[in-house]
């Protein structure tokens, strides 16, 4: 089903020409289950539409795979262990090299069929999203032979079979952070993503299978709430790895007490901008940008929260206004939009909601709507907000929209007060021209990842991982190995 858009996109007065994405791609009509290294209509007899945010139009049948399917998928994963578990590490390298590869040469694919299916800017999953899937393979597969390194002085063993429950904000980076170090490990997994982003972790089985990874040692169902939930309480899973909400975070954990199952979350989030007057504010203002509204606010780390060191709040106003009508919302086809589609109506509602919350609570709304939205989709004008209080609704819970909270501090210790005065801890960004200040609030601020003059930066050899509400464990760097790994 090839895809052109020819809409034109407006700011400021200019007029962008069309810039399509053209890459040709196909997508089946009927999507079926991974499991045994091979395709299969699911036994529930049961499929669901996905729907392309931007358009509403349906792309393909999802197969929904019912507590059968899960079944044999974790059935499957459990007779595949002995085996890749004792497969040489170099041999267990080579398979994700294989990967790692094959996905960057089908790059292009990926990042049009991510686009379609989730509504974030082509030049997001393009530039962005799948170059850190091959990456985290890359990086993973070089771990494979070398554990002995990271965990010096142990017995290195894998957990055994891993259920994977991933979301629908970054569909095939999750994916990967969640296989490539779980197999470098070697262990088998069992993949769940979310029923709204299921093509890309699809056609990602359509690669372990040129790859010839051996069959069950990597299955994928999909489904909504109650295929997650198959899988979380399956008896024979090993070991499981959960990305979504604090609220779902918490019921899997009430429902692995007691069973031995190894359990890592990594949940919501209401991290802070922190900009102090010597910061360069040009480039703290870009930073802020790119971390709430370019993503849609759709990461869990979206920096929501924007602290403002009081003599400079008037100047940071006028240019995130500023830039922010420079901000083309449309097509996510396109190359020239910076902000896409809302994934789904259901988010879109809640956004909206929570923006009613603000005004009505006396915020003062601020919205880029130099432009107009289009009639057919999931469409929110970026917005932020002024006049708010820490005690806000809209500062205190995690929106998951392009919807930022500015307020003041007059000291840093009362900005890192107001920063950690939050259920959350996942992330946070510290702008200045100090570095002693850097280092100082940097470590006082209760985050699991702090970037210094930057945000939403990510490495395959970074951990990343949150505090208190946002959940323990670590995915990515060495940290994010030590999950899948047993320690003798």
């Amino acid at each position: 089903m090839a895809t052109e858009t020819t809409t034109n996109i407006q700011a400021t007065g200019w007029e962008y020409s069309a810039a399509p994405e053209r890459f040709p791609i196909s997508i089946e009509e009927t999507n079926k289950l991974f499991i045994d290294g091979k395709f299969i209509s699911p036994k529930s007899r049961k499929w669901f539409a996905t729907t392309n945010p931007a358009t509403d139009e349906k792309l393909a049948d999802i197969a929904t795979a019912g507590a059968a399917d899960v079944n044999a998928a974790v059935a499957s994963a459990k007779k595949a262990l002995p085996k890749w578990s004792k497969l040489a590490g170099s041999e267990r390298a080579k398979y994700l090299y294989r990967i790692a590869r094959r996905i960057q040469e089908r790059a292009r694919e990926f990042a049009v069929l991510e686009t379609l299916d989730g509504g974030k800017p082509i030049k997001e999953s393009r530039d962005v999203d799948i170059p850190l899937v091959a990456q985290h393979f890359f990086y993973c597969a070089g771990w494979a032979d070398k554990l002995e390194y990271a965990f010096p002085g142990r017995n290195v063993q894998p957990i055994g079979v891993c259920a994977q429950i991933i979301p629908w904000n970054f569909p095939l980076m999750m994916a990967a952070w969640k296989l490539a170090p779980a197999l470098a490990c070697g262990n088998t997994c069992v993949l769940k993503p979310a029923e709204t982003t299921s093509l890309t972790a699809l056609r990602l089985a359509e690669v372990l299978q040129e790859v010839e990874l051996p069959e069950g040692v990597v299955n994928i169902v999909t489904g909504a709430g109650d295929t997650g939930k198959y899988l979380a309480e399956h008896k024979a899973i090993n070991k499981l790895a959960f990305t979504g909400s604090t609220h779902v975070g918490k019921m899997l954990m009430r429902n692995s007490a007691g069973t031995g199952k190894r359990l890592t979350l990594e949940l919501g989030g209401k991290s802070a901008n922190i900009i102090f007057a010597d910061a360069a504010i040009d480039q703290a203002v870009e930073g802020i940008v790119s971390g709430i509204y370019f993503n849609q606010g759709h990461v869990c780390c979206a920096g929501s929260r924007l602290f403002v060191e009081e003599p400079i709040l008037e100047e940071v106003i006028q240019k995130l206004t500023h830039r922010m009508k420079s901000l083309r919302v449309g097509d996510p086809m396109d190359k020239n939009t910076d902000v896409g589609a809302i994934n789904s109506r259901s988010q879109l509602q809640t956004i909206e909601q929570y923006i009613k919350t603000g005004v009505a609570e006396g915020g003062q709304l601020h919205e880029a709507n130099n432009q107009q939205l289009p009639s057919k989709g999931n469409w929110c004008n970026p917005c932020f907000f002024t006049d708010i209080q820490p005690s806000h609704t809209i500062a205190r819970e995690e929106i998951f929209g392009p919807v930022l909270s500015v307020m003041t501090f007059r000291t840093p210790e009362e900005a890192i007060s107001r920063a950690n005065n939050t259920p959350y801890g996942l992330a946070a960004g510290v702008w200045t021209d100090k570095g002693s200040k850097v280092f100082e609030v940097a470590k006082r601020l209760e985050a699991g990842i702090i970037w210094c003059n930057s945000y939403n930066r990510f490495d395959a050899a970074s951990p990343f991982g949150g505090f208190k509400e946002s959940g323990f464990g670590r995915e990515g760097g060495m940290q994010g190995l030590k999950p899948y790994v047993k320690l003798v």
